[in-house]
């Protein structure tokens, strides 16, 4: 072939791609635009459905917890109010929260018996009819509650150290399948005592028709503590909002360990200003009885002559002042 003609079919082929590509340059343009824009559009729809389902996660757990708060404002309220009346109670919840199993006229009979008891002792022994009568008052009135308020500490003190061993239990069971109710139950009929008297009433509640949450704040009856509290909260924002219950609960006992922890630590660390609190407390008795056994005649004044009752007053008054002072410089709570 020619070297002319193929060349001519060459330049041919390039001025008929050039005037083509000059025609279709603009439609290509244009399909290129529309494409690039309707990839825009799709984009922008995407992504405002992205941001409307955002906000609609936002918007629900604002809402949620919004409704949290709520529920914890008026469970806060409600437990306020047993707080109250808790700190307010009669003779007869006291027994039960102390665990006797007594009535409060047997109680006040008790205390009765032991005052004329201990006023008859003194009389026998030769004091003052007034003096008697006093210190009967005191032994029948006083030492009863004593011994009552002692009882109830320790029965908080056992049921502080054995309630974080029993929510690990229900952490447990729960993570292994079991519902709510069975792990109370379960703490009900193998637990230690005084929290297995406790849950025994939660679940004899529930028997007689209230619900697991409303059962589990009845235990603050008999059980007045910040705890048993907390522990009530938990089941009750649970019951209402829903969530992972036994995280919740293995969260609340690691707390109340922290809590009796810190207590422990509160209680060396202050020990040594109690033991002086009791020393100095102790001291005008241990002097004022060595120097009756020494020198009775030098210190009997003080319980014969008008003068001497009126500093003994005096002096028990502020005596009482200070006591007070160095008991409240010495609490902690925690």
């Amino acid at each position: 072939m020619d070297l002319t003609v193929l060349a001519i079919v060459v330049l041919a082929a390039i001025s008929a791609g050039a005037v083509a590509w000059g025609l279709l340059y603009s439609r290509l343009e244009v399909d290129k635009k529309t494409e690039s824009r309707v990839k825009r559009v799709q984009a922008a729809e995407t992504d405002r459905a992205r941001i409307k389902a955002s906000r609609d996660r936002i918007a629900e757990v604002s809402k949620r917890r919004k409704s949290v708060q709520d529920s914890l404002k008026e469970l806060e309220r409600k437990q306020e109010e047993k707080s109250r009346k808790a700190a307010q109670a009669s003779v007869k919840v006291r027994l039960v929260q102390a665990g006797l199993n007594i009535s409060p006229r047997q109680f006040y009979m008790i205390g009765g018996g032991f005052g004329v008891f201990v006023a008859f002792v003194l009389l026998l022994a030769g004091f003052n009819l007034i003096v008697c009568l006093g210190a009967g008052f005191v032994a029948g009135a006083g030492l009863p509650r004593f011994v009552l308020n002692f009882l109830l500490n320790r029965r908080k003190k056992k049921f502080l150290e054995e309630f974080p061993n029993a929510l690990d239990v229900m952490v447990r069971s729960i993570k292994s399948g079991l519902p709510l109710n069975d792990a109370l139950r379960l703490i009900a009929a193998d637990g230690q005592e005084p929290v297995k008297s406790e849950f025994r009433r939660a679940v004899e509640s529930q028997q007689m028709g209230l619900s697991v949450s409303d059962s589990c704040a009845r235990i603050m009856q008999t059980m007045p503590l910040q705890e048993v509290n907390f522990f009530s909260i938990v089941i009750a924002i649970q019951a209402q909002a829903g969530g992972n219950l036994s995280e919740a609960l293995a969260n609340l006992s690691k707390v109340l360990r922290e809590r009796r922890k810190m207590r422990a630590k509160v209680q060396a660390l202050s020990m040594e200003a109690k033991a002086s609190a009791v020393i100095i407390g102790a001291l005008p008795f241990i002097v004022a009885t060595l120097v009756y056994l020494t020198s009775p005649q030098y210190i009997m004044i003080l319980f014969t002559d008008t003068r001497g009752h009126i500093i003994l007053a005096v002096s028990a008054f502020w005596m009482s002042i200070g006591i007070f002072v160095m008991r409240n410089m010495i609490n902690f709570d925690i």
